[in-house]
């Protein structure tokens, strides 16, 4: 060991010893080159990781781990934005069937009470302007986008360190925000099928395999093959950040995906309850 320090002596620049170089001097340079060089800073906008992160995820987030900011700001602006398109293109497409006559009515309609479908009838002519066709669902689609991602990521954080894991909340925030990048995927293909369809989606998930509109159908809507997806990117991202076994990580992030979904799920079926029209959406 004292004959590499030596000889590392004569590549040191001379600036940087006022005396003689001693191997004290020599273990301090070189401790604060590995000081400088152990974090690597980030990219505020990295448009080129998207892909990186939806193909290789695991060479990603290693990566990731050996930045010093935060670099949930593109993953986040890229699901406002899909998020936005997709109510744009469901708003536009609700008032013009429903002024052409051709709104889709809900899956269990012919169930509803006269009363219940006639509020409904009422419910969407005078919910037809700017305001309640996009305006006011796209300020919830980011509210609850963003609002939803800091609870989220606050909780799995707590998940993880009482698993044991040496994350901190910019770590979360980080695995939660580019974990989210598959629902901009289901977003896109949502967007194509509107479009080629000619109508919103009615059942959106597996609902269509719930015989009514309750905590059953809440549930199954929120879940597809992009939740999956989503959930082996937490468990991939915490087991790299907060250095947690891969069997801690899949069960820290089960237990807090079910325990919201279903507390989704009951809120949704509360909801529906209360006058057949409530709009429900993932948490992110």
């Amino acid at each position: 060991m004292l004959e590499n320090v030596n000889q590392a002596v004569g590549n040191l620049p001379c600036r940087f010893f006022v005396k003689k170089p001693t191997r004290q001097s020599v273990l301090e340079y070189f401790s604060m080159i590995e000081i400088t060089t152990d974090k690597q800073p980030a990219k505020q906008l990295d448009l080129p990781r998207l892909i990186s992160m939806l193909l290789h995820p695991e060479k990603t987030f290693s990566e990731m781990s050996s930045e010093s900011r935060g670099t949930w700001l593109t993953p986040m602006l890229v699901l406002s934005i899909s998020g936005i398109l997709a109510v744009i293109v469901s708003g536009y497409l609700n008032a013009r069937n429903t002024f052409i006559g051709e709104a889709p009515l809900p899956p269990d309609w012919e169930f509803w009470t006269p009363e219940a479908q006639e509020s409904f009838l009422q419910a969407q002519q005078t919910t037809q302007g700017p305001l309640f066709t996009y305006i006011l669902p796209i300020l919830g689609v980011l509210l609850s986008l963003w609002l939803g991602w800091i609870i989220f990521s606050g909780i799995l954080r707590l998940a993880s360190t009482l698993l044991g894991g040496r994350g901190t909340m910019q770590s979360a925030l980080n695995v939660v925000a580019w974990a989210s990048l598959p629902f901009v995927v289901r977003d896109l293909l949502r967007i194509v099928f509107m479009f080629l369809a000619g109508h919103v989606i009615t059942s959106p998930g597996l609902s269509g395999f719930a015989s009514d509109s309750g905590f059953m159908s809440s549930l199954l809507a929120q879940t597809d093959i992009f939740l999956f997806w989503n959930i082996a990117l937490l468990v991939t991202g915490f087991a790299i950040f907060d250095g947690l076994p891969r069997g801690k990580a899949l069960a820290g992030v089960l237990i807090i995906v079910l325990v919201i979904l279903f507390t989704q799920a009951g809120l949704g079926a509360l909801v529906s309850s209360f006058g057949a029209t409530g709009v429900e959406r993932s948490f992110f």
